[in-house]
């Protein structure tokens, strides 16, 4: 029988943390090796069963980041940039692959992690749904067949604890249409309008963002044509679904040579 594959979850206490140790000890195939928070948080010590609800299992969140690392497989990463810049030197040091789910990376800092994926295999998305990432190919194939006569807006809503906007996956969402029409996406976006704004550029990919409740992600991208609108929509109501989907990458990565993969590599969507 193979043995499970040992998984490192770092910013256990979150919301994706504690979604991602959940579908970790409901999934016989894996075993919860490590759960990771930052020094001072109140869930330090704390066991990760009873942290998600369930009975006690034996690992409690710790702090020290390496040694964490080192006894496992893989680690899947759900934190804030400096957290994950961290934790990619400490994989570089074991040669753990990581998945990385976090977003609202500088540009300075998606080049260290594009040199970090010459050492280490490393996946990174911004959204692990199955879903959303099939959305994503529809998306991209829409604005190449429907092409610049259709104006392309990208509307999101999420609960009101999220702190960056766009979001990240409303973001991939525009890099696929953008790529679909042949654009570059940093010179062609609107986020939000106010004011007398003037008429609408036909390279403009616009993004407009809504935060309240507990929305856990909704994204609708509209292709609005003379005579007819076309829109793909994707609306999450669980983390589960993110969850499961960072951990399929993380069971895909194990093996791989050194590289930088996404989604579309683990859901043969390349082609």
């Amino acid at each position: 029988m193979t043995q499970p594959l040992s998984v490192a979850i770092l910013g256990a206490s979150g919301r994706m943390g504690r979604s991602l140790i959940d579908a970790t000890l409901c999934n016989d195939r894996l075993r919860l090796a490590a759960a990771v928070e930052r020094a001072g948080n109140a869930s330090i010590g704390v066991d990760v069963g009873v942290l998600v609800g369930q009975a006690a299992v034996g690992v409690v969140v710790s702090e020290p980041l390496a040694p964490a690392i080192r006894q496992s497989s893989v680690v899947v990463d759900f934190t804030a940039p400096g957290a994950t810049l961290a934790a990619l030197e400490a994989c570089i040091s074991s040669g753990t692959p990581i998945v990385i789910g976090t977003t609202g990376f500088t540009p300075d800092q998606k080049l260290l992690i594009a040199e970090a994926a010459k050492r280490i295999p490393l996946c990174i998305a911004a959204n692990y749904a199955i879903g959303v990432n099939v959305a994503l190919k529809l998306v991209e194939l829409a604005a190449r067949t429907l092409g610049a006569d259709y104006d392309v807006e990208i509307v999101e809503a999420h609960h009101r604890h999220k702190v960056d906007a766009p979001s990240g996956t409303a973001l991939a969402f525009g890099e696929a249409a953008a790529a679909g029409l042949d654009r570059d996406l940093l010179s062609n976006a609107v986020y939000g309008r106010e004011g007398q704004t003037g008429a609408r550029k036909r390279e403009t990919i616009g993004f407009a963002t809504v935060r309240g409740g507990d929305v856990v992600g909704d994204h609708t991208v509209l292709f609005l044509g003379e005579g007819e609108r076309v829109e793909i929509s994707h609306r999450a109501t669980t983390r589960a679904n993110f969850a499961n989907g960072a951990l399929r990458a993380a069971a895909w990565l194990v093996g791989k040579p050194a590289g930088l993969y996404s989604m579309r590599d683990v859901l043969s969507l390349n082609d």
